[in-house]
């Protein structure tokens, strides 16, 4: 299979957070930060609780209602960015791209998306996405994917960064799929780091998407309340894996570099 691009990777929102200070872990964004380059798109979330915390501190206390979430994405989105352009290299621009549901259910939007995407390399450019929470509003977006459902034999919500990084590479056909996380990778017990699965592959795709299914029964649990867990990105990483693309999933404590050497415990999904 020909690629279109090197790697697209994710990181969540508690992987970003020293949970001790209740700040963002600057000594990880750093170490990241200064892996990536042009031929990376890099997916991040972590706005709002970035967002909610940043929040807390000017002001002593937590916004409340239904709003919240909306005022502290576009609170956390100038932190995040800020943050990411003071550590990667200084050589390469950083771009902010904010994405929604209909940009991965409609041709032409996710054509538009896969161009600017790709121009970014050709252009010395990073790339920073993620979803575009402030200015997303919850009951509007699922009528708009109830909607969708309606007419289409599948639909893409992308509310969870690990599905919005897993349609990206399959839209930019990239060689490899990182999804960094809070844990090591898949457990066969979540609750015994001893159970850590190393590899999931298959001799094509269907087989790997068979051993993919075979292995979302051990899953449960997330790292937050909201989120998905290991069952999700099992399930949203499928595409990716049988086009070809090599799947990570890993710890945010490691380094890009030992990650893509599998010098480091992962989970690693692949046709063999």
């Amino acid at each position: 299979m020909n690629f279109d691009t090197e790697l697209v990777g994710k990181i969540g929102s508690m992987a970003l957070i020293d949970k001790e200070d209740g700040i963002i872990d600057y000594t990880r964004v750093a170490r990241l930060s200064r892996e990536l380059h042009p031929g990376c798109v890099w997916v991040s979330s972590g706005a709002t609780e970035i967002g909610r915390l940043d929040y807390l501190a000017r002001n002593g206390r937590e916004l409340t209602g239904e709003h919240a979430k909306t005022d502290y994405a576009a609170q956390g989105q100038a932190i995040l960015m800020e943050t990411y352009r003071r550590y990667i290299d200084p050589r390469y621009s950083v771009r902010q791209v904010l994405v929604e549901h209909q940009h991965f259910n409609d041709e032409k939007k996710s054509e538009h998306l896969r161009t600017l995407l790709l121009r970014c390399k050709e252009q010395n450019a990073v790339p920073i996405v993620n979803y575009n929470d402030a200015v997303s509003n919850e009951e509007n977006r699922r009528l708009e994917i109830l909607a969708l459902q309606r007419g289409n034999a599948r639909v893409y919500e992308c509310v969870d960064n690990d599905e919005t990084a897993s349609r990206i590479a399959c839209l930019l056909k990239a060689r490899l799929l990182v999804i960094l996380t809070s844990v090591d990778g898949i457990y066969t017990n979540p609750d015994d780091a001893t159970t850590l699965v190393p590899l999931i592959t298959g001799k094509d795709a269907y087989e790997l998407v068979e051993n993919i299914e075979a292995h979302k029964q051990f899953c449960a649990g997330a790292s937050r309340a909201g989120a998905n867990g290991a069952r999700a990105k099992l399930e949203y990483v499928k595409d990716a894996a049988a086009q070809g693309t090599t799947v990570y999933i890993a710890n945010a404590k490691y380094t890009l570099a030992d990650v893509l050497g599998e010098r480091v415990p992962l989970t690693k999904i692949c046709i063999s």
